[in-house]
C-alpha cells in the first residue's frame, strides 16, 4: 500500500480513539453526545478573543481596546504612519463623548524640520514631587506620562526589561508593580517603587515589613519615589494575585514566597490601620530615604478621603502624590465580580477625590496621578484637566511592546511573551527592540497631548481648563466639562508659583 493510504488509516485510527474516548468520558457533556465534532466547540471558544478582534467587531466596538485604539498604538510605537482617513467613524453624539473645544487662535506645534521640533517631544511635569513637604530628594518629573504598576512576575522578565529600557529612551518613570525589584528593573531606567500588602523586598521572614530590608532595596536600584499601594482599580479591597502557573524560582526569591500556591497577597496593610498611622508611615519612609512617598488607590469609601485631607491640612503630614486608579483599570489576573463592579470609573472616582481636597483647600499639598485608561490623547487632556498633575499607562504600554489583547495574561500563555513566564513564548520579545517602541508611543502620546493644548490655546496640557472640553450629553446639547463633574471655576489646575518655576527650570 501507499504511503497516503497508511497516512489515511493512520487518521482514521485517530479519529475513532478520539471518538471513543469522547463517548465514555463523563466529564464534558458536549463530547459525550456529539464525539471528536464536540471539539470544535472548545477550540473556537479557545481562539474567541482573537476572532472577535478581527473578524466580528467593528473598529470602535472591541473592549477594552477598540481595533482603532490598537491599531494607533501599534503605529505610533513603530513610527509608523498613524493618521486616519475620510472622518471619523465614531458615534461622536453619544453621552459622554469628549470634545474638545479649539481656540480661534491656536499655537503653532513645530514639525519636523522647523526650528523647535524634537521627537522625543520632552513634556514635563508642572508639579515637583516630593515639593509641599520639603523632602531632600524632591524632583520635577521629566515626564508627565509614565508607565503604571505592573510587577515582575505578572509580567514576563524581557518585558519589565523592555519597558525599563524604553522609559530611560523616553525619560519618563517606571512602576515596578509591588511584585519587587528585579534585575529587570536595572537596565537605565529610573523606577517608582511600589510597595503593597505584601512587602516584597521589602519583608521580614514573617511577611512583615522591615525597614532594613525596604533600605537594601531602594541602594540597589534608580528609585526615585516610592508608592504604598492601598489598592488598584481592578480588584480593590483584594491583595495582589500570582497564579501559581507564573512562579518561577527567580520570582519566589525576589518576592521570598513559596512556589507550590499561587500568591495572594492579604487585602489589609499590617504596617498601618487608620489615616494617622499611614501618614505616619509616610513619614517614616520619607525621612530614612530622603524620597518622595505617596499612595495608591481607587476609590470606593469617601470617608477616608475626607479623613485624609482634614488631617494634611490640619497636621501638614501628607502623601506626596496620591495616584487613582480607575475602576476600568487592568490586572493580571481577578474576580469577575470586582474588574467589573468594585470600585468607581476613574472620572467618576478621581473627580469626587479631587473636589473633597479642593474643598478643603488641600488640592495642591500633593501631586496627583491619574491611570484607568488614560494613555490616548483625548482622555490624557481631560485626565489633565480635571486635576491630575501626571498620567501613568499599563496596558498601552504593553500594546507598544506586542501584546495583541489575547486576554491571556491569567493563564500563564500570552502568546506574545509579554504576560508570562513560558520561556519559549518569552524569546519571541526582543526588550531592545521592544523599547524603543515603547519609547515612541510615549513621546507620540506627549506629542499629541501638546498639539491639543496647542490647539486650544495653552502652552502646556495641564494648563487646559476644563471649560476648553465638552462632554456630549444627547443629540442636540453639550455640557461643559466643568459642570459636568461640579468644579469651580481655577480647580484641576496647578498652582501660578510651580508654573513660574516650571518655566523658568
Amino acid at each position: 500500500m501507499s504511503t497516503w493510504v497508511w497516512i489515511g488509516i493512520a487518521v482514521l485510527g485517530l479519529i475513532v480513539l478520539v471518538a471513543l474516548y469522547d463517548i465514555t468520558q463523563k466529564k464534558h457533556a458536549i463530547l459525550r453526545n456529539f464525539p471528536v465534532v464536540g471539539h470544535f466547540r472548545y477550540w473556537l471558544e479557545a481562539i474567541g478573543p482573537e476572532i472577535r478582534q478581527y473578524i466580528v467587531t467593528s473598529n470602535d466596538e472591541e473592549r477594552p481596546f477598540s481595533r482603532d485604539q490598537r491599531r494607533w498604538v501599534y503605529a505610533s510605537s513603530k513610527k509608523q504612519n498613524n493618521y486616519f482617513a475620510f472622518g471619523t467613524d465614531n458615534d461622536i453624539e453619544r453621552p459622554g463623548y469628549i470634545l474638545v473645544r479649539h481656540s480661534a487662535f491656536p499655537l503653532h506645534t513645530p514639525h519636523a524640520g522647523e526650528p523647535g521640533y524634537d521627537p522625543s517631544c520632552p513634556l514635563p511635569c508642572v508639579r515637583v514631587l516630593g515639593g509641599y513637604r520639603g523632602r531632600k530628594l524632591a524632583f520635577r518629573p521629566a515626564s508627565l506620562v509614565n508607565t503604571s504598576a505592573m510587577s515582575y512576575g505578572s509580567l514576563s522578565g524581557a518585558a519589565v526589561e523592555a519597558i525599563n529600557r524604553g522609559t530611560g529612551l523616553a525619560g519618563a518613570l517606571q512602576n515596578t508593580g509591588e511584585g519587587g525589584i528585579s534585575d529587570y528593573h536595572r537596565k537605565g531606567g529610573e523606577i517608582i517603587w511600589q510597595i503593597g500588602t505584601g512587602y516584597f523586598g521589602a519583608r521580614d521572614d514573617q511577611g512583615r515589613f522591615s525597614m532594613e530590608r525596604m533600605l537594601e532595596s531602594v541602594a540597589s536600584a534608580k528609585v526615585r519615589a516610592i508608592e504604598i499601594k492601598l489598592s488598584q482599580g481592578a480588584k480593590p479591597g483584594l491583595g495582589g494575585v500570582l497564579p501559581r502557573a507564573k512562579i518561577t524560582p527567580e520570582i519566589a526569591r525576589i518576592r521570598g514566597i513559596p512556589m507550590d500556591r499561587d500568591c495572594i497577597s492579604p487585602a489589609n496593610h499590617t504596617a498601618f490601620s487608620d489615616v494617622s498611622s499611614m501618614l505616619d508611615f509616610i513619614e517614616r519612609l520619607a525621612d530614612a530615604t530622603g524620597l518622595p512617598v505617596g499612595i495608591k488607590s481607587a476609590v470606593g469609601d469617601l470617608g477616608f478621603w475626607r479623613e485624609l485631607a482634614t488631617q494634611i491640612v490640619a497636621t501638614k503630614r501628607a502623601p506626596d502624590f496620591i495616584t487613582i486608579d480607575g475602576g476600568e483599570g487592568g490586572t493580571g489576573a481577578a474576580p469577575l465580580v470586582f474588574a467589573d463592579h468594585v470600585a468607581l470609573p476613574f472620572k467618576l472616582g478621581f473627580t469626587q477625590v479631587y473636589r473633597t481636597f479642593a474643598e478643603a483647600d488641600a488640592q495642591h499639598t500633593t501631586v496627583f496621578i491619574g491611570s484607568g485608561k488614560l494613555g490616548f490623547p483625548e482622555s490624557g487632556l481631560l485626565a489633565l484637566a480635571l486635576g491630575c498633575d501626571m498620567i501613568n499607562v499599563a496596558r498601552e504600554a504593553m500594546l507598544s511592546i506586542g501584546c495583541i489583547q489575547a486576554q491571556r495574561c491569567h493563564t500563564g500563555h500570552c502568546p506574545t511573551g509579554v504576560a508570562t513566564q513560558n520561556r519559549w513564548l518569552m524569546r519571541g520579545l526582543d526588550p531592545t527592540l521592544k523599547s524603543a517602541r515603547l519609547a515612541n508611543y510615549l513621546a507620540t502620546l506627549r506629542s499629541d497631548l501638546l498639539a491639543l493644548a496647542h490647539a486650544t490655546g495653552h502652552a502646556h496640557p495641564a494648563l487646559v481648563p476644563l471649560d476648553a472640553l465638552d462632554l456630549v450629553d444627547g443629540n442636540t446639547q453639550t455640557r461643559s466639562a466643568r459642570d459636568a463633574f461640579g468644579y469651580q471655576p481655577g480647580w484641576g489646575l496647578p498652582p501660578d508659583a510651580e508654573v513660574v518655576a516650571m518655566r523658568a527650570a
